[in-house]
């Protein structure tokens, strides 16, 4: 069967296409002073390929690499978050994704469950006090003469591919959105999926709830 390891590729942003765009509930400093503990949840990931791509890859290899593509980034985003822990002086803590990831499997939640899945259930299953879902549109990811074979990789991948990235933390008790940050960037693939979140979180993070110094 062939497939394509999108998790192992992200894109190499050179230049944004739109600017952030930020929403903030009226509720949200009220809300956010008693939250402790937060979990960042798979991203919801969506790979439009070109047409030419779409008849060489089957639905169900595209479905697979998009949910291995979603468990990456958010471990890419919680190590991320870890990494500027002190820098930032997070007043929350954030859920060890393994652990996360465990609850949602030992409550028969797949990955293609969360995007039915009420926030409020999530985060009272999780244990949390809010959630952070993050959902990706990865456009063109492939140049057209791109050969399709395990272990195959080019380091250049040709036209510029765009990536269009939503952020969104829901309280647990309601399950209300209380922040949206929307971005959208243009730019070659690079080889690590590290690229995707650091273009995303540097754009984010001093805007970013709970950074104590934003």
């Amino acid at each position: 069967m062939k497939k394509i390891t999108f998790a192992l590729v992200a894109l190499h942003f050179m230049a944004s296409g739109c600017g952030p765009k930020i929403y903030k509930s009226n509720e949200f400093e009220t809300v956010t002073t008693k939250h402790k503990v937060v979990a960042i949840l798979p991203a919801d990931v969506n790979i439009k390929l070109r047409p030419n791509e779409t008849r060489k890859i089957s639905s169900e290899d595209t479905r697979r690499n998009e949910e291995a593509t979603g468990f990456s980034i958010q471990d890419k985003m919680y190590s991320w978050l870890l990494r500027r822990s002190n820098n930032y002086h997070y007043t929350v803590k954030f859920q060890d994704v393994s652990k996360t990831n465990f609850l949602l499997k030992n409550a028969n939640i797949s990955y293609d469950d969360l995007r039915s899945k009420s926030r409020d259930d999530i985060a009272k299953l999780l244990g949390v006090d809010a959630v952070i879902s993050s959902n990706v549109r990865m456009d063109k990811p492939m140049s057209e003469g791109l050969a399709i074979a395990i272990g195959l990789y080019y380091g250049a991948w040709g036209p510029t591919n765009k990536a269009t990235t939503t952020i969104n933390i829901h309280e647990a008790k309601q399950g209300e959105l209380i922040w949206k940050y929307d971005y959208e960037a243009s730019g070659s693939i690079g080889s690590s999926p590290d690229r995707l979140v650091n273009a995303l979180m540097r754009n984010a993070s001093k805007k970013f709830p709970y950074n104590s110094r934003g």
